[in-house]
């Protein structure tokens, strides 16, 4: 794609006024459909009734900028196909998301579309060749990639429950990726990753706290996609390969605790995993008094703070490669115990 520095920065300030743009139309339309997230149940914080199409800004934005690029691009033929195979399938999810969004679905039908959608994406990433870090078995890559796919397609589905939450910690974690991506010059993932961060940071505009509109199902299921199989065609290329591999969970180290917290505290207490509760990191925080604002502060900083250690690992791979995954895992059990001490319900 030969993209410089100059167009990556564009490409990222585009990206945050596109959405920041998009936002206001879609916000008045999901007013105007009555798309609207009620405070009717006892897990809502909101007080007043609240528009959740937002995602559909954040998916149009990346969308049109990033085959924008493509198109212009000196390799079109070659790189529109790898790009159409990291945002078709997004975009497909988030039209699920979406009808979620609009008519409710059952959570197995979701599960069984999300499985459906990760076995033919492995299977194409392997096909091409363009997984970034291999196993001995194309098996073992097929399963691993599939189970990656489902879990932080729903983990950044679960972590959308804050004002600014999950906006702000995709934005983090996709700048990571784009910095480590551009490193290693993959370009087509820093592109990628710099539109998503942009166009996150656009939305948050209008998702900080106080919300004047949510992403929704259709944000949440398109960036969840999205950032799983950025990371997945992300290459560290660092030895040992453990390392490379460890980078790659501490770039998404929030939203996957959140996952864990909610899921292994809801089956201890004899309930569904999908059955919704104020028993994430963001509710936790709060009931230690901490507002909502200065909640969504604190996931961003620890995201960003895993984040550095990732790449610490990475441009320090020699010296400080093997401490910094060591404190990357001790980090993240202390903050599971940490948060699991937390009473899950007031």
């Amino acid at each position: 794609m030969s993209i410089n520095s100059t167009e990556y920065l564009l490409l990222g300030i585009l990206a945050f006024v596109l959405a920041g743009v998009l936002t206001w139309p879609v916000r008045k339309i999901a007013i105007a459909i009555g798309a609207m997230d009620k405070p009717t149940l006892d897990r809502k914080n909101q007080k007043e009734p609240i528009p959740y199409l937002g995602g559909v800004a954040i998916a149009s934005s990346i969308t049109l900028l990033t085959f924008a690029a493509v198109i212009k691009s000196n390799n079109t033929q070659a790189t529109f196909p790898l790009a159409a195979m990291l945002l078709f399938p997004a975009i497909f999810l988030g039209a699920v998301g979406l009808v979620d969004d609009l008519r409710t679905l059952q959570p197995l039908p979701r599960l069984i579309i999300q499985t459906v959608t990760a076995i033919i994406v492995a299977l194409f990433l392997i096909n091409t060749d363009t997984v970034a870090i291999h196993f001995d078995s194309t098996i073992v890559d097929e399963v691993i990639m599939v189970f990656w796919i489902i879990g932080i397609c729903n983990s950044i589905n679960f972590f959308d429950n804050l004002d600014g939450g999950a906006a702000g910690t995709v934005a983090v974690s996709t700048f990571g990726i784009a910095l480590i991506a551009a490193n290693q010059g993959q370009e087509l993932i820093t592109a990628l990753s710099v539109v998503t961060c942009g166009a996150t940071v656009g939305f948050l505009m209008w998702n900080k706290s106080p919300a004047k509109i949510y992403m929704g199902d259709a944000g949440a299921l398109f960036l969840g996609v999205l950032v799983a199989v950025l990371t997945i065609r992300l290459d560290p290329g660092i030895s040992p390969q453990i390392n490379s591999i460890a980078i790659l969970p501490m770039l998404l180290a929030v939203p996957i605790l959140d996952t864990c917290i909610v899921v292994f505290s809801r089956i201890r207490r004899g309930i569904s995993p999908f059955t919704g509760g104020k028993d994430h990191l963001s509710h936790r925080l709060m009931r230690k008094g901490i507002s909502k604002q200065n909640t969504a502060f604190c996931l961003w900083a620890m995201q960003a703070s895993f984040v550095g250690i990732a790449l610490v690992v990475y441009f320090f791979s020699t010296t400080l490669g093997t401490p910094g995954v060591v404190l990357a895992g001790a980090y993240w059990l202390g903050a599971f115990v940490w948060f699991w001490r937390i009473p899950s319900s007031d």
